[in-house]
């Protein structure tokens, strides 16, 4: 028997996790999965138009803005679809889900992406204590309660969760998220030159790259404080920052300025050329202050790219440190621009970087690794 999944997120937009979903979905489908998703917001960017153009089912409630019209209108969609799993992803797809389940049969599955509870994060100006805190008690019972199996993307967002939320380790399966090699390809020195020259980049450039929406979490204004550093001795050295605009904006184009370095950052906002902009790329670095995973990182390896990113533990996790990536601390420009400057000066090591890179991709990230191993999740739940 193959289980029918109600798919509950806040919106198809562009995280890694939206993602996740869309290039999960056909493999879904091929495996006998019937999905349906339903969200709570329609988005103009990310990924809602291509889960829509290949005839998912997927639902709207944003009509319905309070918690309880939300609970109400999510269990008659439960009523009429009779999914056996309800899977949720993002804290209020969360929330909405494992209250709307209660009296059903479905069982609830929930993915745990983030180490949303990082001390970290009350460092971050638009972060409120008590609320943060209000939620984590929310999330820690009704994950307790109301949640039948959990699903996280690292070991250290299993750890993360035992901890703040108090789930035992037993209800929680690691998987990795995967990639499609398909969609993304494989970098060569034509493509590379190609992808520049439409960015109108010529060849002398040195060109970094990050990909990451404009919030605290990413630690991109450590990377222009690296720039900076670096931008008296390598005046052709370009950053690139492709993401959505968010509570950071305003601060990193403000740095940019103060720095003199607004010629040299490139801020790109959302865009769906992602595998084109890591083949223009000569380095991806990714500075975050706290993560699940990073599936940028997966597609950067992919795409056969040295990194240079923080060293935290779900970054780790990821990468192999002195292999294919050169880790920091965070919130340090000196030690960022420092390690930039390694790789860029060091022709061979970053060559041997690269090629670790891919291997890892394809020994780890691909997605029908991902995908098999969820599906194998979904058969276990339902059983």
């Amino acid at each position: 028997m193959t289980p029918k999944v109600l798919y509950v997120i806040n919106g198809l937009g562009t995280g890694g996790a939206e993602r996740s979903l869309a290039e999960l979905l056909p493999y879904f489908r091929r495996a006998g999965i019937s999905p349906t998703i339903a969200c709570f917001y329609r988005r103009a960017e990310g990924v809602e138009n291509q889960v829509i153009a290949q005839g998912f089912p997927v639902k709207f409630l944003d009509e319905h803005r309070r918690l309880p019209a939300r609970v109400a209108a999510l269990r008659r969609l439960i009523a009429a679809e009779q999914p056996e799993i309800i899977h949720t992803t993002i804290f209020e797809a969360d929330l909405v889900g494992r209250l709307a389940a209660i009296g059903s049969r479905c069982k609830v599955l929930t993915s745990l992406v983030n180490t949303s509870y990082d001390r970290v994060r009350l460092n971050d100006p638009n972060v409120s204590r008590n609320k943060l805190r209000l939620v984590q008690l929310l999330d820690g019972w009704t994950a307790r309660h109301l949640t039948d199996h959990f699903h996280a993307i690292t070991h250290t967002v299993k750890q993360s969760a035992m901890q703040s939320l108090g789930i035992s380790a037993e209800r929680i399966t690691v998987i990795e998220r995967g990639r499609d090699p398909a969609r993304l390809g494989e970098n060569s020195a034509e493509r590379h030159v190609a992808a520049r020259h439409r960015l109108g980049l010529d060849d002398g450039c040195l060109v970094l790259l990050n990909v990451g929406r404009q919030e605290f979490q990413k630690g991109q204004r450590y990377l222009v404080e690296a720039i900076a550093q670096l931008a008296p001795t390598r005046p052709r050295l370009v950053l690139l920052i492709a993401g959505r605009q968010g509570n950071a904006s305003a601060e990193l184009q403000g740095l940019c300025r103060q720095k003199k370095v607004i010629d040299q950052v490139r801020f790109l906002g959302h865009r769906d050329d992602i595998p084109e902009l890591l083949a223009a790329a000569d380095l991806f670095v990714f500075p975050s202050l706290y993560e699940g995973l990073g599936t940028a990182l997966i597609e950067a390896m992919a795409l056969g790219l040295p990194i240079v990113a923080s060293k935290i533990p779900a970054i780790a996790e990821v990468v192999e440190e002195g292999k294919n990536a050169l880790l920091v601390q965070p919130a340090s420009p000196v030690e960022l621009a420092n390690a930039i400057d390694t790789l860029l000066t060091d022709s061979n090591r970053a060559a041997r970087f690269s090629q670790q890179s891919r291997d890892i991709f394809e020994n780890r990230f691909t997605l029908e690794r991902s995908a098999s191993r969820m599906v194998e999740l979904y058969h276990r739940i339902g059983a």
